[in-house]
């Protein structure tokens, strides 16, 4: 078992006492396997989320026009809702509800009220992307509502987890930071939808208001929970420690004062909106220097790939961070062509840097979580399955070069607002997701089919009784 690994330990497994020199990580993954959930809590949401990708996948497959046109349409809305809520919120909670516990030393506060949160989250966000689709916006505040239930147990349960972290650190920071943008989040999705039924409730246009709302959730609960759990994972996984944990707590703090700010501007349309975005990517600058510093200092040289995919999705912060300065800038014209920026913008953010990065970590937390649950119970007793003989590293390779390819040629094609090329590019896309699919159920198919062999035989010394 690697110890890099530990931070991933499934609950109520009794680890196995031994006197090799693997004894060691088992005795943490122990204590660690205390503090975390059962595993079929996490794995609730990453199916959620799994299930979710696929429809989103097929839906765009089926209509790239929704990508080649203008982005604020009724269809649009429902399926960027559905990568948003469905795949990628699902993902996070799911990740957090695992991580937060053992990456803060501490326990969670109530897996009864997690699985309460699961069945408002299923039941609001697939009531809001079906009434977005028909663009019912009275019946999605209701569903929103039920959605902002299940957030409101999940924030109350962390929140209440966060109170008994023993130490305080930038990890700690970015949680409470990306609970409270939530938050934010999920009040100002439900001022839109009354904003829809009672236009004269709100100041703001429509299209301002919903770019403040992408905002909040993709840079202050997406981007901000992975930027800071990686302050976690990355030295975890490559054998290092963060370098300065000043450096590391400044990144984030600008990251959200310039949030604060873009968010009121880009609602007020103003044109300070750009030195706050400025200061956002001055929050990633720093990121970019700490994780730089942490990388030097690694022990494990090889990077795998599941790391690769992650750093490649960090990558992709500056293309979309030069993207942000130009549709941030006071005198760009409105134009078919800055509007097809746009819908860039936002595939890039979700589908690209955000995607990707979920993509890599799930080949790091999917593997250990059915590895725990399944062969935690038969060490001393089979031989089992290392956590690389669960997946195909073949597979990952394929995944991330066409998922990359994918992404740049469908871009592009955005850009250029080319129904055709969308469709043909975007199935790189597909065809990457259907490879990731296959690892994942390679992965899963353990829970089910064990791999378990026989223990090879200890030969007796000679002269001993038989």
């Amino acid at each position: 078992m690697e110890a890099s690994s530990l931070i991933f330990a499934a609950p109520n497994r009794a680890a196995p006492k031994a006197s090799t020199p693997d004894s060691p990580p088992v005795t943490k993954a122990a204590g660690a396997a205390a503090r975390t959930p059962s595993v079929t809590l996490p794995l609730r949401f990453v199916l959620t989320g799994l299930l979710s990708l696929l429809l989103g996948m097929t839906w765009l497959a089926v209509r790239p026009i929704l990508l080649a046109g203008y982005h604020y349409s009724p269809e649009f809305v429902a399926v960027t809702h559905l990568f948003a809520l469905g795949w990628v919120t699902s993902i996070v909670m799911g990740a957090m509800y695992q991580l937060v516990p053992v990456a803060l030393e501490t326990q969670l506060y109530s897996e009864r009220l997690a699985r309460w949160h699961f069945g408002f989250h299923l039941v609001g966000f697939l009531g809001m992307v079906a009434m977005f689709r028909i663009w019912d916006m009275k019946q999605v505040g209701h569903f929103g509502t039920i959605l902002g239930l299940g957030v409101g147990l999940f924030v109350y349960n962390l929140v209440r987890t966060l109170r008994r972290v023993p130490r305080w650190n930038v990890v700690a920071t970015a949680i409470a930071s990306g609970l409270a943008w939530l938050t934010l989040t999920i009040l100002a999705g439900l001022f839109l939808a009354s904003a829809k039924c009672w236009p004269q409730i709100s100041p703001f246009s429509p299209l301002a208001q919903m770019h403040a709302h992408a905002h909040l959730g993709v840079v202050g609960v997406f981007l901000l929970l992975i930027l800071g759990i990686s302050y976690k994972l990355i030295p975890m996984f490559t054998l290092s420690e963060v370098q300065n944990h000043r450096r590391a707590t400044l990144s984030l703090w600008l990251i959200n004062t310039g949030l604060a700010g873009l968010v009121v501007t880009l609602a007020l349309a103003s044109p300070w909106k750009l030195l706050f975005a400025l200061i956002v990517i001055t929050g990633l600058a720093v990121y970019a220097v700490e994780l730089l510093a942490i990388l030097r200092a690694r022990k494990r040289r090889k990077l795998d790939w599941g790391v690769i995919y992650f750093l490649t999705a960090l990558s992709l912060l500056v293309p979309l961070s030069i993207l942000a300065v130009i549709l941030c800038w006071p005198a760009l014209p409105s134009t078919e062509f800055t509007t097809q920026l746009e819908n860039v913008y936002g595939f890039l953010a979700l589908l690209g840097v955000v995607t990707f990065a979920i993509l890599g970590m799930l080949f790091k937390i999917g593997p250990f979580l059915v590895w725990y649950a399944r062969y935690s119970r038969e060490i001393g007793r089979h031989k089992v399955p290392s956590l690389a003989e669960l997946y195909s590293t073949r597979l990952q390779a394929a995944t991330y070069w066409l998922y990359l390819a994918g992404l740049v040629a469908t871009c592009a094609s955005i850009a250029l607002a080319d129904e055709t090329a969308v469709r043909w590019s975007f199935m790189l896309l597909v065809v990457a997701f259907l490879l990731f699919a296959t690892n994942m159920g390679l992965i899963l198919s353990h829970l089910f089919r064990p791999r378990l062999e026989p223990l090879p035989a200890i030969g007796l010394p000679k002269g001993s009784p038989a």
